[in-house]
């Protein structure tokens, strides 16, 4: 994605959480049916979050698209996303 500065602005923020804060804005967009651009920054910069930290995130990607449709804790042993069920 290309680095706006909308995504830079939610990347920084997104730096300075622990893993469970960003779980809990993770969830906090679970089943969110509205779409904009910002929107789309805030989650890529997110994902990307996770992806910079190491975290494994096949619970929620293919490698091609992210999916919200369920929440999601961290496991801290595996340093892996898990969905919640």
């Amino acid at each position: 994605m290309q680095q706006n500065i909308y995504y830079i602005r939610f990347a920084l923020q997104f730096a300075d959480k622990q893993i469970p804060e960003l779980v809990n804005i993770f969830n906090s967009e679970v089943q969110s049916r509205g779409w904009t651009s910002m929107r789309a920054y805030h989650d890529q910069a997110l994902i990307d979050e996770f992806i910079n930290r190491g975290i494994n995130i096949s619970a929620i990607s293919d490698g091609n698209s992210i999916s919200f449709v369920h929440p999601i804790a961290y496991n801290l042993f595996e340093n892996k996303l898990v969905l919640i069920s």
